[in-house]
């Protein structure tokens, strides 16, 4: 800094004699001090790190000693010497400090000056006419200074009357019908945020009635201050619309404008009338095409709001745009209409459409790594037929595979590729309603409802038990968006079918569970049939002592004993994770989201979901002979088939605090419950805790269930709780920070489970819940955000009570999570 230059330390806002924190007051000021974190101002001490001009200071290096020059150039040549001057070590680690850090923010007068303005402004806007700013600046120690603004806002002037004066009586009338729902009110401050809300609401109303000419900037507010003590007398000027004719502007009345054609133009090129070849005509509808034409006329009609003979509503356009882009064949549609003449009051509507490609290919590969897959090399190859039926159909079909390297599976041919996947996906949708009856009485257009119809097929070969799936799904969806945003799904039919082929390695898998057992088996002893060379139990032997123990063969081991219960445990666990799954279920799920935008930071999400599964497949088995499992269960195909009810509810709620920090909250609780032909919940719709989007304390599916302590490799259960609060800030630029605390755990309830340490019990069972805490970094590439957790197991409930509070906060208790995007 100069000599007679000072460092902005803090500004200080004091409204009316008290200290004000508001973000948007702070968002005034033209100066801010250096940012802080945690008290200090890293970004500014690495500036500092920096040199001003660091090839200059090379230069005068160079020049110091006469023959230094000379010396360097018998080393380096004459061009590398100069390029000495943009490297690292001299210029590059300056230039790296100052891209990094902040450079120092000097107090400057006129700028404080310029914040005086701007905040007199703001209070003005805000009803606060007779508002007073002044400025201090004080001198602090070390050169810096402290800006303090004092602000006396006064009264507001209120408002005290409405009056109007508008010149066209069509206008004149249409206002009287919408003005007892102004945002401006008798008795309250007028401010240039509520003008310009009321414009807004003005305008929408007329351009949806039918003034097709109506702009905004045709409102003007005048407000009377004068002799009125703090009060408003609020003027609405409207007056009529302003033509230029020639080189003079004249003034004629609006008009309520009708739609009397609407033409549709299903190639862009066709507006032009003398590439038209196909033409029709459907519901009063006129649809032109370059050549025969592709599209069903009724798809057509079914996603377009504006009709021939409604008056015109610019809501109507918006409609039809969103409908026509919601087809996917069409890229934005372009809407333009064209006034018929100057006396009719009629427009012509023209709707161009640009056509997509008929078949689209999308071909990816990837190289992959995880804690299951050291290396692997994955490819997925789609294609996309539109228009399938000439109805805006979307046809999806795609293949994907996958081959991996795993030094966890045993591999007695030594192949260097050991995990292989591939399966293959269909997606037929429709867009709208594919049903025997009417439904538009209910889910009408402007919802935009669709029906897909998808089926899959997979099948894996890796550390796991390996498995062959097979799904199908037939569903609706459709969306409300006046007010907050509404999406709804209804699940028809969804039908999985899930086989595990190699279940002889479960025990390779759950390599946990086979180490509790392999203990066991050394205390008390084990058939010499079970055990390998080493003397420990084979993962086939591993079965074979699970199922003396439960038959009663070990006396050491008596029945109902905690080490008889954790075997049975691992046993009945086993059974349920190796059984294969046919499911067929409906369900129902409602979304509603304040979101309005991408970038909105205050906001709230909540999730439902109701399922059932089993009832449709009960009602057929019925029909026919039943058959049974060696479980005394009901089958179809030969497959023991699941029946439950599951219900979900989610809520999630973002808060902006001040600048670029935030609160989010999230809590969660599900359950699923068995009944009929089932007394347990099939893996893949139970729950499980732990993980970069749970409890980041814990690993994922390594929390619970209750306060057991991990007896799976994979623990689930079919009751969930959980809560999610964290504070995130940003730190300098792109990257922010975050600090967490994670809670909840997942239990056993009404199910084939008898463990008391994995079921729920009601309120004491709320003590098992765990608390996950933590500190995280964030790094915005602004489409996507990279995401590090570092959590701490805070409260334990596999321990002992008295050792459940703090017992795993060191680093090496710590659990490392990475993600994309954030968690909630």
């Amino acid at each position: 800094m100069q000599k007679n230059e000072f460092l902005l330390h803090q500004n200080k806002i004091m409204v009316n004699g008290k200290e004000s924190n508001l973000e948007e007051l702070e968002i005034q000021l033209y100066q801010k001090p250096n940012s802080k974190l945690l008290g200090f101002k890293p970004r500014l001490q690495l500036y500092n790190l920096s040199k001003k001009n660091p090839d200059s200071s090379y230069q005068a290096w160079l020049r110091k000693k006469p023959n230094r020059i000379a010396r360097m150039n018998k080393i380096y040549s004459k061009k590398q010497v100069d390029s000495l001057g943009h490297s690292f070590l001299v210029s590059g680690y300056s230039d790296f400090l100052k891209r990094v850090g902040e450079a120092p923010v000097i107090q400057d007068s006129a700028k404080v000056r310029k914040s005086q303005r701007r905040l007199t402004q703001y209070f003005f806007n805000r009803g606060f006419y007779n508002v007073k700013v002044e400025a201090k600046v004080d001198t602090l120690k070390n050169k810096k200074t402290k800006v303090t603004y004092s602000v006396k806002t006064g009264n507001p002037f209120l408002v005290d009357s409405i009056s109007t004066k508008i010149q066209s009586s069509v206008v004149d009338s249409m206002y009287r019908a919408i003005e007892r729902n102004s945002i401006i009110e008798k008795g309250k401050p007028f401010t240039a945020v509520m003008e310009d809300e009321e414009k807004n609401r003005i305008t929408k109303e007329f351009k949806n009635n039918g003034l097709y000419y109506f702009e905004k900037t045709n409102i003007k507010y005048d407000a009377d201050t004068l002799g009125t003590n703090k009060k408003l007398n609020i003027v609405v000027r409207i007056d009529d619309k302003k033509i230029k004719q020639g080189d003079s502007l004249i003034t004629k009345p609006f008009k309520i404008y009708k739609v009397s054609r609407v033409n549709i133009f299903t190639d862009r090129q066709t507006n032009d009338k003398t590439a038209i070849i196909d033409s029709t005509t459907y519901k009063k509808f006129h649809i032109y095409s370059s050549g025969k034409l592709k599209y069903r006329p009724k798809a057509l009609a079914d996603a377009i709001f504006i009709e021939e003979g409604k008056v015109f509503s610019d809501n109507d356009k918006v409609l039809t745009g969103k409908a026509l882009s919601n087809l996917k064949v069409f890229s934005f549609p372009r809407i333009q209409y064209v006034e018929n003449n100057l006396d009719s009051n009629t427009l012509t509507a023209n709707i161009i459409l640009s056509p997509l490609k008929r078949r689209q290919f999308n071909i990816k590969a990837d190289v992959t790594t995880s804690n299951i897959q050291d290396f692997g090399i994955s490819g997925f190859v789609g294609i996309t037929f539109r228009n399938v039926f000439k109805g805006a159909e979307i046809l999806d079909f795609s293949m994907r595979g996958n081959l991996g390297s795993s030094s966890k599976l045993s591999n007695p041919d030594n192949l260097f590729f050991n995990v292989r996947e591939y399966g293959a996906d269909m997606k037929l949708s429709f867009p709208r309603i594919f049903f025997p009856f009417n439904t538009r009485r209910i889910i009408k257009k402007d919802m935009f409802p669709s029906t897909s119809i998808t089926m899959g097929m997979s099948k894996q070969t890796n550390i796991g038990l390996d498995k062959e799936s097979y799904v199908s799904n037939f569903y609706y969806d459709w969306t409300t968006t006046k007010g907050k945003e509404k999406k709804y799904r209804f699940d028809l039919l969804n039908l999985q079918f899930i086989r595990n082929l190699n279940t002889a390695n479960y025990f390779n898998v759950y390599k946990y569970s086979y180490s509790v057992l392999n203990a066991y088996a050394q205390d008390y002893g084990a058939n010499p049939d079970y055990l390998d060379a080493d003397g420990n139990l084979t993962y086939s032997g591993a079965l074979g002592f699970v199922n003396d123990v439960v038959d009663g063969s070990y006396n050491t081991i008596p029945y109902g004993s905690s080490v008889y219960r954790t075997i049975n445990s691992i046993g009945e666990r086993r059974k349920r994770l190796i059984e294969d799954n046919l499911i067929l279920s409906s369900s129902f799920s409602f979304n509603l989201s304040s979101k309005k935008g991408f970038n909105d930071i205050e906001f709230y999400n909540i999730r439902a979901k109701v399922e059932s599964a089993g009832n449709f497949v009960s009602l057929i088995a019925r029909q026919f002979p039943t058959k049974f499992s060696d479980n005394g269960k009901k089958t179809m195909f030969g497959i023991e088939y699941a029946q439950y009810f599951k219900f979900e509810l989610e809520y999630i709620k973002h808060l902006h605090i001040r600048r670029k920090s935030s609160l989010a909250f999230r809590t969660f609780g599900g359950i699923a419950i068995p009944y009929g032909n089932a007394n347990s919940i099939p893996f893949s719709k139970s729950y499980f805790a732990g993980g970069s989007n749970d409890n980041r304390g814990w690993l994922a599916y390594s929390l619970g269930p209750g306060s057991s302590n991990s007896l799976n490799d994979f623990n689930e259960a079919n009751f969930k709780l959980s809560a999610n609060l964290e504070y995130r800030f940003n730190i300098f630029g792109k990257l922010n920070g975050a600090l967490f605390a994670d809670a909840g755990n997942i239990w056993n309830v009404y199910d084939n489970v008898e463990d008391e340490k994995l079921k729920f019990n009601g309120i004491a069972s709320l003590k098992d819940i765990a608390l996950g805490s933590g500190i995280g970094f964030r790094y915005d590439f602004g489409f996507f955000v990279v995401r590090t957790d570092f959590g701490f197991k805070a409260y334990n409930p596999a321990k002992e009570m008295e050792q459940r509070w703090f017992k795993d906060m060191s680093i090496k208790e710590g659990v490392f999570n990475i993600g994309i995007n954030y968690p909630f």
